[in-house]
């Protein structure tokens, strides 16, 4: 196995969901490397759709308090890409196991939908992250720009966990589309895809307690010979 190939597998591994980041900002020479890493992202005939409003200091402050209140006081979803209708099946399955686990390190017990509820709104502090990046795609290219989008937020993880960052992609703000756009000036021609909470990782903090696992091969490739 190949140095490159050793050093992808190392990130692929390590890499984890920063739900407690510490207050101290990454340096901009530093986010600038992660962003021109991330840029290096393929993407469909080369047509690059994402757009990134990335934001530091008061920015991030400012961002957060009016998602957060917006959310605590009831301001409806209304997501630019729907949000699946239901999760059945194994993809439930996986996605009750990384709750339980995430609220097993909280101390939340199955049943408590107060703190359960508590600790999703934390989505909308960006768990203390000095930094939040969001993800918009030109809303013409339909799926295929979702998809280079996504794209693009595995590349930025990636990045963020080889220069020694912790970052999180957060489907939930992109519940609050229509007033990030507002907030942020965003044309009508951009869809909002997602974000991503960034930093530098609080160790101590014990929603950084577990690590998801991943389905076995078998389970995700079907071999034809």
């Amino acid at each position: 196995m190949t140095d490159a190939a050793t050093a992808l597998e190392s990130l692929l591994h390590d890499r984890w969901s920063c739900r407690g980041f510490l207050e101290r900002e990454v340096p901009p020479a530093t986010i600038a490397r992660l962003l021109t890493m991330a840029q290096r992202t393929p993407s469909w005939c080369n047509t690059q759709p994402w757009q990134v409003v990335l934001t530091r200091g008061e920015a991030t402050r400012r961002l957060a308090a009016g998602l957060y209140e917006r959310v605590a006081t009831g301001g409806a979803d209304a997501p630019d890409i729907p949000f699946p209708p239901a999760y059945v099946g194994v993809y439930r399955d996986r996605r009750r196991v990384c709750g339980y686990q995430l609220y097993g390190t909280l101390g939340i017990d199955r049943g408590d939908r107060e703190r359960t509820a508590a600790q999703a709104r934390e989505n909308f502090r960006f768990f203390g992250a000095p930094h939040f990046a969001l993800i918009t795609t030109d809303r013409a290219l339909g799926p295929y720009g979702i998809l280079d989008c996504g794209g693009y937020v595995t590349t930025f993880l990636l990045a963020a966990k080889s220069l020694e960052l912790g970052a999180i992609p957060q489907a939930a703000v992109a519940a609050q589309s229509p007033w990030l756009r507002d907030h942020l000036g965003l044309p009508d021609d951009r869809s909002v895809v997602c974000g991503i909470s960034f930093g530098y990782a609080d160790p101590a903090h014990p929603a950084n307690g577990f690590r998801t696992e991943r389905a076995a091969l078998e389970d995700a490739v079907q071999w034809l010979e």
